[in-house]
């Protein structure tokens, strides 16, 4: 397909779409379990930990559930949040936290597709401008285009939205997308593994691309929407 002229600014998504996904459930998310007990350990009084505590209180208060009092309490509830991949805003701050010293560290390094680097410098050559919406914090995927392989990305990269603008399935998330960018809707392609989050971009007046990797879920509805297999595809 041809990008279309009147897109100003492409959007995209991280799992499945510029990273594989086996890169963020194996190696982040094994890098946070394995990670986590010495973390809580280590930072139980910091400030940013007391941060995501109180998130998560917050989340977890209208289900009646006991706010967390001790280390084994917040590392219970993490687990459990992981395990059932819950998008927990408070899970995505500590997740975040963590990643954070893995990269500092050098123990971690972020992955993205061979085609990912050469679409982005083609689009920002073209005068579009590149933003990027995922689950993970933006400290989260600032960190993971700063460190890739092929050098820091984050200088082609214009704005970083998490799910503090909303969940990616509600349709008022790209609203405020589009407000934040100062860009009509209609000028605004997003591009996603997940046919939720394209119904929704696309009930807000967005342009909307099926990314379709190795590894990605299987969409019942993929007939419904255009789709590419490499980013340098559209």
């Amino acid at each position: 397909m041809t990008l279309p002229g009147a897109v100003r600014v492409v959007l995209l998504d991280i799992e499945g779409t510029t990273t594989p996904i086996a890169f963020v459930h194996d190696r982040l998310f094994g890098y946070v379990r394995s990670n986590l007990p010495q973390y809580v350990a280590s930072h139980w009084n910091d400030a940013p930990v007391r941060d995501v505590i109180r998130q998560l209180n917050d989340e977890r208060a209208p289900e009646g559930w006991n706010p967390i009092a001790d280390p084994d309490a917040l590392l219970g509830v993490v687990r459990d949040l992981m395990d059932r991949d819950r998008k927990s805003p408070g899970l995505k701050m500590l997740q975040g936290l963590i990643w954070e010293d893995g990269y500092q560290a050098g123990e971690l390094r972020g992955e993205v597709f061979d085609d990912v680097p050469v679409a982005m410098r083609l689009w920002r050559s073209e005068g579009r401008e590149i933003a990027i919406y995922s689950s993970g914090s933006e400290m989260a995927q600032r960190r993971l285009f700063e460190s890739t392989a092929v050098g820091d990305l984050t200088p082609l990269i214009t704005a970083f939205f998490d799910t503090r603008v909303g969940a990616k399935v509600e349709v008022n998330s790209y609203t405020k997308i589009a407000q934040a960018l100062g860009q009509p809707a209609s000028s605004i392609l997003f591009v996603s593994d997940v046919t939720a989050e394209l119904r929704a971009a696309r009930a807000a007046g967005l342009d909307v691309v099926l990314s379709v990797r190795p590894g990605n879920s299987p969409q019942t509805d993929a007939h419904l929407f255009p789709a590419v297999s490499t980013l340098t595809g559209i």
